[in-house]
């Protein structure tokens, strides 16, 4: 009888006690991801993006549907993948992860901004690495994303940029790749003009005035378009960006040989 009612009262402490030990183990858990998320962050924000990466990797194994982790583990093969040339292997796997967890992010929020950027500048780049159909397919599906990420946030610069490259890219479509557009999609999406291009870019640049990328690629464009008084007065602000990365300043380098260029 005393055995039986030692074991009955240890039994009925251990329900007792089980759920606040499965609080505690929550709370442990989402803690470890708090952690993990804080130490990413800290290493994106002091340009460690590879190990940046690996850490909100890690949440997802944790936490699949992570919000945060997905979009800044897309962004970082996005931007790590830019870094490799188009013949190499690893950009195109840089470039589907980017667009797998984009996709992943944008199913969990389809009306936010960032998380359509993420999806308009995944496609945009995996498009460069596709063959031609593919290419022209994804091309014409970034505006959507565009205009979705910009309804939200007017003030998206990296939305306004890629919006730039976009118009200018389809305002400069090869004979060949207008013929494409009409034989599998019935024509361009949607026309633009350099023009167009420019007035984005300059929206970007007006919204974040620090990010030597946008005045390079304005550069770029008056410079195709001979608009040389233009072009030098961009790479001149340009020059007057703070740099801290090592991209920052092969742009940087680009833009003084690009000037250099404009005064002969």
């Amino acid at each position: 009888m005393k055995r039986f009612l030692t074991t009955y009262i240890i039994m009925s402490l251990l329900m007792l006690a089980l759920p606040a030990l499965q609080v505690s183990a929550s709370s442990g858990g989402s803690y470890d991801h708090e952690q993990l998320m804080q130490r990413a962050e800290f290493l994106l924000n002091n340009y460690k993006e590879t190990e940046a990466l690996r850490i909100y990797e890690e949440v997802l194994a944790l936490s699949a549907d992570n919000f945060e982790a997905l979009c800044k583990a897309s962004l970082l093969h996005n931007r790590i993948g830019d870094r490799y040339s188009a013949n190499d292997t690893r950009q195109m796997e840089h470039f589907s992860k980017a667009k797998d967890l984009a996709t992943r992010a944008h199913g969990l929020n389809p009306t936010d901004a960032e998380t359509n950027y993420l999806m308009a500048l995944s496609m945009s780049n995996l498009a460069t690495v596709l063959g031609p159909k593919q290419r022209l397919e994804m091309t014409n599906q970034v505006k959507n994303y565009l205009d979705a990420a910009l309804a939200c946030r007017s003030d998206h610069a990296g939305a306004w940029h890629l919006m730039g490259r976009w118009q200018y890219k389809m305002a400069n479509l090869n004979f060949a790749e207008i013929a494409a557009s009409k034989m599998f999609f019935g024509g361009i999406a949607e026309k633009t003009t350099n023009s167009d291009a420019i007035q984005s870019l300059q929206k970007a640049i007006a919204i974040s005035p620090q990010n030597i990328r946008y005045y390079y690629d304005l550069a770029t464009i008056y410079q195709e378009m001979k608009e040389k008084e233009a072009c030098v007065n961009v790479l001149k602000e340009a020059l007057t960006v703070n740099m801290e990365t090592k991209e920052e300043y092969e742009l940087s380098r680009r833009c003084k040989i690009m000037l250099e260029d404009q005064a002969r």
